[in-house]
């Protein structure tokens, strides 16, 4: 199973990233959506696990602060800001967070940590970036995917 894991678009789906996700079996996505335009664009290429980023306001009421959800046989916990992860994550294999724009794929105590960075408007003049995953069986492979920069994407 293939899934896309990403984050913080900001508002900017771009081309490079629908090229991503419409290969992806199921999506992840770690909140900082910003317009409901996105998730419904999301949802038309695949199943869609979402989570509301601090940016993500009024009209984002319905989406969920964090989630659980088994893919593969991977059980991932999602959250926007890493600091507000649920103390006992038992149970869980990876943690899917964002909010800082910074690529992490860390393994600590037997527990994935997986932040695709961002992939929406270039902040901070941090690299664009999205993971894919294929899960299989429980285990999980993650590649990063590094998006250049161009001025006419949006930042």
């Amino acid at each position: 199973m293939k899934i896309a894991i990403l984050s913080d678009t900001h508002g900017l789906l771009r081309p490079e990233v629908e090229e991503y996700v419409s290969r992806a079996d199921a999506i992840l996505h770690g909140g900082d959506i910003n317009t409901q335009a996105i998730v419904d664009t999301l949802r038309e290429y695949a199943p869609l696990y979402i989570v509301r980023g601090n940016n993500d306001k009024e009209w984002a009421q319905h989406i969920p602060h964090h989630l659980t959800v088994t893919l593969g046989g991977v059980t991932f916990y999602l959250v926007h800001n890493k600091k507000e992860a649920a103390s006992d994550l038992s149970g869980v294999d990876a943690v899917v967070f964002g909010h800082s724009h910074k690529y992490v794929q860390e393994e600590k105590e037997g527990l994935l940590w997986l932040n695709p960075g961002s992939c929406g408007k270039r902040r901070f003049g941090q690299e664009i970036t999205l993971m894919m995953a294929q899960v299989e069986n429980g285990a999980i492979q993650v590649e990063k995917i590094s998006i250049p920069h161009r001025e006419k994407n949006g930042g």
